[in-house]
């Protein structure tokens, strides 16, 4: 019978792309999340029954139990990006990640992947970064040949990082960004799924693994490559930090008051205090090379799934192609 590999939060950006590496792998996936529903668009990245939505809730722990038992591997994406609810930094990266870890090591699980960030640190000023770290400690403490995988800005077509930049620039001349000099190393989302593969399948040594992908920039630099993908001139303009503090208080407060019912899709206090740091691979952190993984520029990726942004949209080439005609 083939191995079976449960992917926490498998329906999501980055989960979604591993199901898919690992049912061509030849494993049956377990997909546990927890809208079974919403996510049967997995289901078609294997043959009949080799891919399964399940049901799930990392806040809980018999439902973890349910889905890993039986499972020769676990791979755990969960994240949030907005504390928010019963969903807070600490419910789901800290005490969720523990809980994981904890339950595969007590039903006899082989491997255990976890997807955790650059940033990651326990002294951070910042929940995010400071629960990735807390979680990162209780997953090796419960099960210390797992292996712990810290992308950076991850891009590929269903992100909200260049999809939500690209889209802004339909608003107006002016793009506005916080931490225009922050340094980012934007990874491709299938490097990180193929990385969370090989910690599976492959001979990989038990760690800590930062992903990043061939380039280093700012934040206005990668701004300034998507807008040459879109083909779009817009001012970028950096908001200081003392006004992004107050925005983003004002954006929470909003969502507090509402109990939630209008999220914060703008910009958060923690966020703020993350972009103060750059979000690049350490000079001497093991990386995609240690895997064996050659990492994916982002010029290869963007235009894929970008295009749509473009002033002329799918016909954008055809136009070009028209003027180069006129030249000739």
């Amino acid at each position: 019978m083939n191995k079976l590999v449960t992917i926490i939060g498998g329906s999501g950006f980055v989960g979604r792309y591993i199901a898919r590496r690992m049912a061509k792998e030849g494993w049956r996936v377990r997909v546990a999340v927890r809208r079974p529903n919403e996510a049967l668009f997995v289901k078609p990245y294997g043959v009949v029954g080799q891919v399964e939505p399940v049901a799930c809730n990392i806040r809980d722990e018999a439902s973890l139990r349910a889905v890993i038992r039986g499972a020769d591997a676990v791979i755990n994406c969960v994240g949030v990006l907005n504390s928010q609810g019963a969903n807070t930094f600490e419910a789901v990266q800290a005490e969720g990640a523990g809980r994981v870890a904890r339950i595969a090591a007590s039903l006899g699980v082989e491997r255990l992947v976890q997807i955790s960030a650059i940033g990651a640190d326990a002294q951070s000023d910042s929940a995010y970064a400071r629960t990735k770290a807390e979680g990162e400690a209780a997953v090796l403490a419960a099960f210390p040949a797992a292996v712990i995988l810290r992308p950076s800005i991850i891009f590929g077509t269903e992100d909200q990082f260049f999809n939500r930049f690209a889209a802004m620039t339909r608003m107006g001349p002016i793009l506005p960004v916080v931490g225009a000099e922050t340094r980012f190393q934007p990874v491709y989302v299938d490097d990180v799924a193929q990385a969370a593969v090989k910690a599976v399948t492959a001979d990989v040594a038990p760690g800590v693994y930062e992903l990043g992908g061939p380039e280093v920039d700012t934040f206005r630099g990668v701004m300034h490559r998507m807008l040459k993908v879109i083909q779009r001139r817009r001012a970028i303009v950096n908001l200081p930090f003392v006004l992004a503090r107050i925005m983003g208080f004002v954006f929470d407060m909003g969502q507090a008051i509402t109990l939630g019912l209008v999220e914060n899709r703008m910009i958060t206090r923690d966020q703020v205090k993350n972009l103060r740091r750059d979000n690049v691979v350490a000079p001497a952190a093991k990386g995609l090379a240690e895997l064996g993984i050659t990492p994916t520029a982002m010029e290869a990726v963007l235009p894929e799934y970008l295009w749509r942004y473009r002033p002329s949209g799918q016909y954008a080439a055809i136009k070009d192609s028209a003027k180069n005609l006129k030249k000739a």
